[in-house]
């Protein structure tokens, strides 16, 4: 019987819980697909219902995640297969090579600098750039550049090579392989968050159609001061700064045609954060949410929605709403109704509360490790009252949004229960943590 738990996923509902198992006494092998821990989370400005600066919360928690001698973290790596019992999981890891030696690299990003290659960068939702070796975003943990191998000059041509020239700690390592592991543990928690659901398809809104509509997290990262427009809103347009700005809520979510009949659980308040912080930003700014039906239901949610209204001036309409353009000026021409009567707005730009959907490989994470999925695509708990955070199988346990819809306070606290029923099962099995 192993001792030690696994947590495949990186964001905060992981990073939770492997700080408290590890804070228990524990063991834990932490697992993250990419090349830095922080999930979701780390790509926000703020948090609602406090405002409070997102990474200033994260940052520590995945410094001491990364530094506890407890926790060993496996970044840009991937669980391939799942075999045994509670007690005694054999779990394979493909540990992907990332031509960078972790031990060496100080993070400098000297070799940053120099590539000459520039691609769209992920983090930054396509508005920035990043280079063919990165640094994931400016707090990434841990702090080591990857090489992308699929656009890197040298694995396409042979040529090039400045980042291994450039590099006076010999950290470059081209001929760095793939490497699969097997690890033996005693129980998992499924950590693995979510995906952002691309508005292009639902063409009533304009999203990849008309330049100056953003989807909430584009507007998240432009709004951040570490984002590619250092914290300033400019329209895809003209690079102007917006004076007058529209939300759009339930953009697919609470959609069967769709697929996604559920509510997201975070977009009124998302919106509502983002609306506040645009006028922090700019006191001249107008903002007007349109929502179907406002579900404020967490603590101290309501007070904040009265807060935007009284101090930030945010409008919020009750109408289903759909977008046009004035080709004059490129301004989003916002269609809606009022008690029936049919209304237009113009603004300066949209932006698109849309849904959060399941990981793209929720799917093949669900069968290989046997646990089934909901008829939304989530995965589903054992009893979702009484045991929330436990799985059909035994032994393996979710925690955050990957299990269902919810926000960050949710998630960290499934975190922690999810943590809980790990180090149970582990006790009930007879091995003592």
């Amino acid at each position: 019987m192993s001792t030690d738990v696994m947590v495949i996923g990186g964001g905060i509902a992981g990073i939770q819980a492997s700080l408290d198992i590890a804070d228990k006494g524990g063991h834990v092998i932490l697992v993250e697909k990419t090349p830095s821990i922080g999930g979701r989370m780390a790509q926000l400005d703020k948090t609602f219902p406090t405002n409070d600066c997102s990474i200033c919360i994260l940052a520590p928690k995945m410094a001491d995640c990364y530094s506890h001698p407890n926790i060993d973290v496996m970044t840009y790596s991937e669980v391939i297969g799942v075999e045994g019992d509670a007690g005694n999981f054999n779990v394979n890891v493909l540990k992907k090579a990332r031509y960078v030696d972790e031990t060496m690299c100080t993070g400098c990003e000297e070799c940053v600098v120099k590539c000459p290659v520039k691609l769209p960068n992920e983090f930054d939702q396509g508005l920035g750039e990043r280079k063919a070796i990165y640094m994931p975003f400016a707090q990434a943990v841990p702090r080591v550049v990857t090489i992308d191998k699929e656009n890197c000059i040298w694995f396409i041509k042979e040529k090039c090579g400045a980042c291994k020239i450039l590099c006076k700690r010999e950290a470059i390592d081209y001929d760095q392989k793939d490497e699969e592991v097997n690890i033996n543990v005693g129980s998992i928690i499924v950590a693995i968050g979510y995906d952002l659901w691309d508005p292009t398809p639902a063409s009533e809104y304009g999203y990849g159609k008309y330049p100056n509509v953003f989807t909430g997290m584009e507007y998240e990262r432009m709004i951040n001061a570490s984002g590619p427009t250092g914290g300033e809103m400019q329209r895809r347009s003209d690079g102007k700064r917006p004076h007058k700005l529209a939300f759009i809520q339930c953009v697919g979510s609470r959609n069967p045609q769709l697929g996604h009949a559920y509510c997201c659980s975070v977009c009124c308040m998302f919106s509502t954060k983002e609306a506040m912080l645009a006028r922090e930003h700019h006191e001249d700014i107008d903002s007007a949410i349109f929502y179907k039906d406002l579900r404020a239901f967490g603590k101290g949610f309501w007070e904040y929605v009265e807060r935007a209204k009284k101090d930030y001036g945010v409008r919020y309409i009750n109408s289903d709403a759909t977008v046009q353009e004035n080709p004059k000026n490129n301004n989003p021409i916002v269609v809606y109704d009022v008690a029936g009567r049919p209304e237009k707005e113009e603004f300066d730009m949209v932006v698109l509360a849309t849904t959060l959907i399941p990981r793209s490989d929720a799917v093949k994470v669900a069968e290989m490790i046997g646990i089934p999925l909901t008829q939304f695509g989530f995965f589903e708990s054992k009893d979702r009252i009484l045991g929330p955070v436990d799985t059909k199988r035994d032994g393996v346990f979710l925690a955050g949004y990957c299990r269902e819809p919810m926000d960050i306070p949710e998630s960290v606290a499934e975190g922690s229960a999810a943590a809980a029923r790990a180090v149970e099962t582990v006790l009930e099995k007879g091995v003592s943590v």
